[in-house]
């Protein structure tokens, strides 16, 4: 893994470059960001270009003999941790034995969630743990000498999951042997211990803007240029969310946004209920996907009202399409108002609601919101 591989977070690579460069790479590290936002690709990315032979002024080389391992995840001083299960009953938990399912689980999916690991090595319904066998074999580990004569990378994904086996580690964290480097890769830093926070350089993770992950996603030939911009979008600054809404949904919704809006404001009713009816029959990922989308125009549109300076990252058709939104006399409260409802009955479809009778009412109520007018039922 390179630091190109990373989507976005271009801050990020820069400070950790130039603490390498400048001599000050602190020996315990903690990326701390939201599920998709890059915290085992960067981890691993650095690590990788620490093992480098042949550094670049912003990556590593890609080419030598030690980039090769460490992309495989092979370099005998790359270390790493994660969230497992028993293998079988009677055996402890142990990242050991499930190294190589973890190999193929980075490079297939290196954005993959913890849930999808767990899934990955059929966990089924078991809690996953970093135990404290595991923690010791981590000690024993990093106290023996460097395999290949140089620094030791050792990786911690998911330290949420250490639990209060963590404390067996602090004195490793506080005092890690010579030339070794920790990085532990965390979503939620609520769940790490405190003494393990304090003993940690913090490196945070920014939510993805929006063009780094269309760009991501074209670089990928995961979509085109439209549909990477409306995903993008719509994954909230995750690209994990984004490689999720891409497999659920490979149309583009625009022109079903802008028939829906036209028999929003023409007042069809014939139009409304053919639209109830036709998207009742997509699945809830994709009614889901349609309305997160409604949502991101209508907030684009607010934006361009008030900040106009501001351009949307959108293509040009719902560029126009949001510039006509924000143009028209709704008021401020009410654009706000259908945003909520929009909101609302996506809470309802995702527990299950009848998506039909769900969407029928989400387009009368968006109409009289439209029409200014207050609907009592």
């Amino acid at each position: 893994m390179q630091f190109t591989n990373v989507v976005g977070q271009q801050a990020a690579k820069n400070g950790l470059l130039a603490m390498w460069q400048q001599g000050h790479m602190p020996h315990a590290l903690m990326f701390v960001g939201a599920e998709g936002t890059g915290g085992l690709p960067m981890a691993l990315a650095l690590a990788q270009y620490i093992f480098c032979e042949n550094k670049q002024a912003a990556d590593a080389c890609g080419v030598c003999a030690s980039c090769n391992r460490a992309a495989r995840l092979e370099h005998a001083d790359l270390h790493l941790s994660f969230p497992s299960v028993p293998p079988k009953p009677g055996v402890k938990a142990m990242s050991q034995h499930y190294m190589e399912e973890f190999r193929q689980f980075v490079k297939q999916t290196p954005y993959g969630t913890t849930y999808d690991w767990l899934q990955a090595i059929n966990a089924e319904n078991k809690q996953g743990n970093i135990t404290a066998e595991e923690c010791r074999d981590i000690i024993e580990k990093l106290n023996l000498k460097s395999y290949e004569g140089g620094r030791k990378v050792q990786i911690i994904w998911r330290p949420e999951y250490l639990g209060k086996e963590g404390n067996i580690l602090l004195k490793l964290i506080e005092e890690p042997p010579a030339d070794t480097i920790m990085i532990l890769v965390a979503e939620n830093t609520e769940d790490v211990l405190a003494t393990i926070l304090s003993r940690t350089q913090m490196v945070r993770l920014a939510p993805l803007p929006a063009a780094d992950i269309a760009t991501a996603l074209m670089e990928a030939s995961h979509a085109d240029a439209r549909r990477a911009a409306q995903v993008a979008h719509l994954a909230n600054g995750s690209y994990t969310e984004a490689l999720r809404i891409v497999r659920h949904a490979d149309n583009d919704l625009f022109p079903e946004v802008r028939t829906w809006f036209n028999v929003l404001f023409t007042r069809n009713g014939i139009g409304i209920a053919k639209f109830a009816e036709d998207w009742s029959k997509a699945g809830r990922e994709q009614q889901k996907n349609f309305l997160y989308y409604v949502v991101q125009l209508l907030e684009q549109a607010i934006r361009m009202r008030y900040m106009p300076q501001q351009k949307a990252a959108l293509p040009a058709e719902e560029t126009q399409f949001v510039q006509r939104l924000a143009n028209m006399s709704i008021p401020f409260e009410a654009l706000g108002d259908m945003v909520k409802k929009i909101t609302d009955t996506i809470f309802y479809i995702e527990r299950n609601a009848h998506s039909k009778t769900q969407l029928h009412a989400l387009s009368i109520r968006l109409q009289y919101i439209i029409q200014n007018k207050a609907l009592t039922l």
